[in-house]
């Protein structure tokens, strides 16, 4: 190897730090943008767009757009071990550009990462090869549903949409709460790190901005406290706006 394809100065210059995501666009020889992110042994560079790698699996943008057709094709295929490999390489690239456009703070970009695995797994979901396979994937949907939320309200904050950002978190915990529940981890959930987390950004967007519970907030607290008439006003007013 020549001297001149070595890594040396670029990792001189630029310092791997074990307590954050380093994180940085450049432009390729091309004038495209490229994301690195510095890691303990080097650096990774991401595509933009597509697969992070820049690959196209069978001819496909990415391998979930392939996977998506052939169940178009085949809706009762199932996933052999070389096709769980690789389904497992494009969740681990999605992954690190999801983590670098949060720390950028590109958020509908980190969204739409997320919406990417999210698709991913209700494919694996459903044509895992086995019930072992399939929960490797599912314990880690709240973290993606966490992130996802997260890019989402910061999103909506910045184009002051408050109130957007709060019915994101909602959804956001409903689904993780929905999860929990297929995974038998429903005890779990009050105590979860990421729902708490979640809660604390709302209550603050909620301070901010000063807004009121919405009606599914205030629904929730009148059946937890069995307030049966009160909920069933909720409910009437709930679906008087949503046929408005």
């Amino acid at each position: 190897m020549s001297a001149g394809r070595h890594l040396d100065f670029l990792l001189q210059e630029w310092p791997y730090d074990p307590d954050e995501a380093v994180v940085r666009l450049v432009k390729g020889r091309d004038g495209r943008d490229l994301l690195q992110m510095r890691v303990d042994l080097g650096v990774l560079q991401m595509e933009t767009s597509g697969r992070p790698d820049g690959a196209r699996p069978e001819g496909y943008p990415t391998l979930l757009d392939w996977l998506s057709q052939r169940e178009v094709e085949d809706p009762d295929f199932e996933f052999d071990d070389d096709l769980c490999y690789e389904i497992e390489r494009e969740f681990m690239q999605f992954y690190h550009r999801r983590m670098a456009w949060l720390r950028l703070q590109r958020y509908e970009q980190a969204m739409r990462d997320a919406d990417h695995t999210l698709a991913l797994m209700d494919l694996c979901r459903d044509h895992s090869p086995c019930e072992e396979w399939t929960m490797q994937h599912e314990q880690h949907r709240a973290l993606v549903l966490f992130q996802r939320a997260q890019a989402a309200a910061l999103h909506a904050i910045e184009q002051s949409l408050p109130q957007v950002a709060i019915r994101e978190i909602d959804d956001a915990l409903l689904r993780i709460a929905e999860n929990y529940a297929d995974m038998g981890w429903e005890s779990e959930y009050e105590s979860d790190e990421l729902v708490d987390r979640l809660k604390h950004l709302r209550e603050t967007i909620r301070n901010d901005f000063q807004i009121g519970k919405t009606l599914e907030d205030q629904l929730a607290e009148a059946v937890a406290r069995e307030q049966y008439e009160l909920a069933a006003k909720l409910r009437d007013e709930m679906a008087r706006r949503e046929n408005a």
